[in-house]
């Protein structure tokens, strides 16, 4: 479990528009770890965390790209009933919120990986680490 970087991309909700992003990053050579997207009317938000976030920043930045860097969890998880209400019982207690999160992992996995956005990263990662 580690606090690390997300970018948070904003772009136009068009066709190919991730394929576009993730071209880049593979140019880049940056490798993206976990990705979830939302859409609006007009626009989609690709929050994602990636290899090097520093590198990707300056990437989408040198295109002119609305891109925001927040402090996030990456948290492996077991794979199995309860453990994501577990952690979540832990950070109500300590009166953090999730501000929102997203996860996956194969059917047969042990383990999968929770990206979390807290209100305090710093004071969630001392909880669940304790």
């Amino acid at each position: 479990m580690q606090i690390t970087k997300q970018l948070a991309i904003f772009l136009e909700n068009r066709p190919g528009t991730l394929a576009r992003v993730c071209d880049a990053l593979a140019e880049a050579r940056i490798n993206i770890y976990a990705i979830t997207t939302s859409d609006t009317v007009d626009h989609s938000v690709i929050r994602m965390v990636v290899s090097d976030a520093r590198r990707a920043l300056l990437l989408f930045e040198e295109h002119g790209t609305l891109v925001v860097e927040d402090d996030v969890l990456m948290v492996d998880g077991d794979n199995k009933p309860g453990s994501l209400a577990k952690l979540a019982h832990r950070l109500a207690s300590a009166k953090i919120n999730i501000e929102y999160c997203y996860s996956a992992t194969s059917p047969e996995a042990k383990k999968g990986l929770l990206i979390l956005r807290a209100s305090d990263p710093r004071k969630a990662l001392k909880v669940l680490n304790s």
